[in-house]
């Protein structure tokens, strides 16, 4: 962590509330509940006067080179939400078939730990709850006067520095921090994405739509075949004469799926059914 950039931000939290805060935060985490490899990548905590949002950081690199003419847009798979500021409800972002929105109340109950210890300079105290199906651990500095931590986390009375769950699935790590004049405009990568506004929709409706495409991944393709020359068609590099070649291979569509859909929040997530 750059601790000279950390301790002017500090100074300035209780100066200037109209600018932003970002800190950058290390995630790792396994996408596969199974698995022994981690996928590293950094995310943004964008506090801002009114709101506060959560993205992955490549957005903002994208979104430069976007404003200079690119078309740059790449959709991770990791979280993305926003809430107003000092509130629990979070407005969740996903892109599936579609560009999706839901609404989440997240309250959680913490649990403060006399345990402390040291990052650098500065002295964290431990914290635990019950979240999401998970049990979870934060470390946070009382001295910083800002109640926010990564992805859904808030309400210890201090920055979060770090966080994980006890099966060792989802990591967060404090690695920067920056002051923004200005609240970071992020229209065209969060509350819209390349150019669509996202469909605002009810869970229930998202778990319906993902386990419609679960139960048959092939359809659009299965529909397309009947149009195309005899012998032509292709699906990543196999030629498919029949249709039957479509049923093996939405069995490895619906196994690559399940195995790749560990969520954070489990009393959120879809159950899908077990293929045979």
């Amino acid at each position: 962590m750059k601790i000279s950039t950390f301790l002017l931000l500090i100074f300035l939290t209780t100066l200037s509330k109209a600018q932003t805060h970002r800190f950058i935060y290390e995630y790792r985490f396994k996408p596969d509940s199974t698995a022994t490899e981690y996928r590293n990548v950094n995310m943004a905590l964008d506090i801002n006067p009114k709101d506060v949002k959560f993205y992955h950081y490549e957005n903002i690199i994208n979104d430069s080179i976007n404003k200079r003419g690119g078309r740059n847009y790449n959709w991770n798979g990791t979280p993305a939400v926003k809430r107003n500021k000092n509130a629990y409800q979070n407005t969740n972002y996903e892109m599936m078939m579609d560009y999706f929105s839901f609404k989440t109340d997240d309250k959680m109950d913490w649990k403060l730990e006399n345990e402390t210890k040291t990052s650098g300079q500065f002295t964290l105290q431990k914290a635990t709850t019950d979240f999401g199906g998970r049990h979870w651990t934060a470390w946070f500095c009382k001295d910083i006067n800002i109640f926010e931590g990564p992805y859904k986390f808030r309400g210890l009375p201090g920055l979060i520095f770090e966080l994980s769950d006890s099966r060792d699935h989802f990591n967060f790590k404090l690695i920067k921090s920056q002051k923004l004049e200005k609240t970071y405009d992020t229209s065209d990568f969060l509350e819209s994405f390349a150019g669509k506004k996202p469909l605002d929709v009810k869970l229930t409706d998202m778990h319906k739509m993902m386990l419609q495409f679960y139960n048959d991944p092939m359809k659009e393709l299965r529909e397309k075949f009947d149009d195309v020359p005899p012998g032509t068609f292709q699906v990543g590099g196999t030629k498919l004469t029949s249709k039957d070649q479509f049923k093996d291979m939405a069995k490895v569509m619906q196994n690559h799926i399940a195995r790749n859909y560990n969520p954070i929040d489990l009393t959120t997530a879809v159950v899908y059914p077990k293929v045979y």
